[in-house]
């Protein structure tokens, strides 16, 4: 882990759009994936890379229409030990919705 905790308000802003439009967004540890499949199971924004071997989002940034789908893919995904590597985070708030491992919001990445 970071010695430092990762502010999810830093990563992957530069070229969002509007937090009204798409309040949530996605950070995937893709050094971390499995290719298990899991994400792509249960949401339509997450497919199976054939070349690469790891999942990769559709999009990043999602709106309330997409969020329970991955909730569910970050939720589900086994890498990491089990802790997943797939992050769904509330831009309005910087808090981690899933998979919430502290359940206090805090970001879980492992970098």
């Amino acid at each position: 882990m970071a010695d430092e905790p990762v502010d999810p308000s830093d990563i992957g802003e530069r070229d969002a759009p509007p937090i009204a439009e798409k309040p949530y967004k996605i950070i995937f540890e893709a050094n971390k994936c499995i290719a298990a499949g899991k994400c792509a199971e249960v949401s339509d924004n997450w497919s199976m890379n054939l070349t690469s071997g790891i999942a990769q989002p559709e999009s990043y940034f999602i709106g309330e229409d997409d969020l329970a789908a991955n909730v569910e893919a970050a939720e589900v995904c086994p890498a990491k030990k089990d802790r997943g590597v797939i992050h769904v985070v509330d831009r309005r708030t910087d808090e981690e919705i899933a998979p919430d491992l502290e359940g206090d919001g805090t970001l879980s990445v492992d970098w």
